[in-house]
C-alpha cells in the first residue's frame, strides 16, 4: 500500500507565496515521474508542473515563472513552490506519483487533495 500525504494549502493573498509539500510511503521500489495537478471551481483538472526521476521538469504556460517544482528522493517526497500567486491559481491541487512496488511494474497513486485560494 501506497500513501501521498499533500500539506501546505491555505489562504494568501495575491502576490503572495505557498510551498506545497506531497510524501509518498508505504511498499515503495521507486518513484519515476511525480507531479502536481489542479482542478478549479467548473474545470477540468489540469497539470501544473511535473518532475522526473532525475530532475527535469515540466510546467503549465501559466505557472513557467512563478512556481517551481522540486523533490527529495530520499524522502519520497516531492515540493511546489508556488510565488506571485494569481487569483485564478485557485484550485484544489492534487499530488501525482508513478510508484513502482515491484519492478517493473508502475502505479500511479494521487494525494486527497489541498485547497489553495488566492484572494484579490
Amino acid at each position: 500500500q501506497v500513501q501521498l500525504v499533500e500539506s501546505g494549502g491555505g489562504l494568501v493573498q495575491a502576490g503572495g507565496s505557498l510551498r506545497l509539500s506531497c510524501a509518498a510511503s508505504g511498499s515503495i521500489f521507486s518513484i519515476n515521474a511525480m507531479g502536481w495537478y489542479r482542478r478549479a471551481p467548473g474545470k477540468q483538472r489540469e497539470l501544473v508542473a511535473s518532475i522526473n526521476s532525475i530532475g527535469s521538469t515540466n510546467y503549465a504556460d501559466s505557472v513557467k515563472g512563478r512556481f517551481a517544482i522540486s523533490r527529495d528522493n530520499a524522502k519520497n517526497t516531492v515540493y511546489l513552490q508556488m510565488n506571485s500567486l494569481k487569483p485564478e491559481d485557485t484550485a484544489v491541487y492534487y499530488c501525482n506519483a508513478g510508484v513502482v512496488v515491484t519492478p517493473p511494474f508502475q502505479y500511479d497513486y494521487w494525494g486527497q487533495g489541498t485547497q489553495v485560494t488566492v484572494s484579490s
